[in-house]
């Protein structure tokens, strides 16, 4: 590892895709010495950054969602723009993220020269998530990538957490799989920014357009989440390719009309403090956890809640009288 941060900086600024990644595998470290490399490199790509479009992309298993960013960003590109991807997996805490698997899904834009593939393992936590993924979006920013896709595997938590750091949130629905309304929780549905039904090709339009008119009935059922946006429900077809335009126009309309009212400012910098919250968040989690006397009187008192001779009130009590010592 180089030893000087500016080394690293000025070759993402340069829009060195090698420089790029090893920023990110410093990102994404558990490394004290590497976290605080990090946090100097991101400060100091923060004025580069802030320019993009920050796009959330999740959907039901089988929605298609790589076949969908691999034919969308392939558009993208096209249009003149480039584009980030960030893969988020949760399962990848074991092996750390499969690139070669995100590269396999999205043939296409692996060789773009215009894109860039990155997976972001969530290290087994919701946390994870956030950290890793703000961080790296900015270094992608302040590489010259103009839309960053944030892409989230399965329905959950995780994807209200995507939805709190992006301009814009897209979910990728389809047709013909049952009853549709069951396929998403009513929490995605109150953060979409859109809904796009995919797979509307060959012998299943017929299907989507009434997959769409039932998620319009839905949506109609719920309060939008900002008073000048009505989630709209588009369908596409990531094979065929169609409908992308819509959908990348769909996008742009948002984006105007924020920036227009000022709710795009205030989100971000609503982001930014939400984002320092919850790094205050962990690390106080983290220094409190790692003290030698809560890790010497926590399996004590763990074995007295565990055989209902202290109650779990007292124990916290116990635990957080601690602080004072502390302070």
């Amino acid at each position: 590892m180089h030893k000087d941060p500016q080394y690293y900086i000025q070759g993402v600024i340069d829009g060195n895709r090698l420089m790029l990644s090893r920023t990110i595998t410093l990102i994404e470290s558990s490394l004290p010495a590497h976290q605080e490399m990090a946090r100097t490199i991101i400060d100091q790509l923060l004025p580069y950054t802030g320019h993009g479009v920050r796009l959330g992309i999740t959907g039901v298993p089988g929605a298609g969602k790589s076949t969908f960013i691999d034919s969308f960003g392939g558009f993208l590109t096209k249009s003149g723009h480039r584009v980030a991807v960030l893969a988020i997996d949760p399962s990848s805490s074991r092996s750390g993220g499969s690139i070669l698997g995100d590269k396999t899904r999205m043939s296409n834009l692996s060789v773009n020269p215009d894109a860039f593939i990155r997976p972001s393992p969530s290290g087994g936590t919701l946390g994870g998530v956030a950290r890793k993924t703000r961080e790296t979006m900015l270094a992608c920013e302040a590489a010259g990538f103009d839309v960053i896709i944030i892409e989230t595997v399965g329905v959950g938590q995780s994807e209200t957490a995507v939805a709190s750091m992006v301009d814009f949130f897209l979910v990728l629905m389809i047709a013909g799989a049952g009853d549709e309304l069951q396929g998403i929780k009513k929490g995605i549905l109150e953060v979409a920014d859109a809904i796009v039904i995919n797979k509307a090709d060959r012998d299943n339009v017929t299907r989507a357009e009434l997959a769409r008119k039932q998620y319009e009935t839905a949506l109609h059922l719920l309060t939008p989440h900002n008073q000048d946006w009505s989630p709209p429900v588009l369908t596409c077809s990531g094979l065929e390719q169609t409908g992308l335009e819509e959908i990348w126009e769909t996008v742009a309309s948002h984006r105007s009309i924020m920036i227009a009212n000022g709710e795009h400012d205030v989100r971000r910098k609503e982001q930014a403090l939400d984002w320092m919250h919850f790094l205050l968040d962990e690390g106080l989690r983290r220094w409190f956890y790692n003290n030698p006397e809560i890790i010497k009187e926590l399996p004590h008192l763990t074995r007295k809640i565990e055989n209902h001779s202290m109650s779990p009130t007292a124990a916290a009590g116990v635990l957080l009288n601690h602080l004072e010592k502390f302070s």
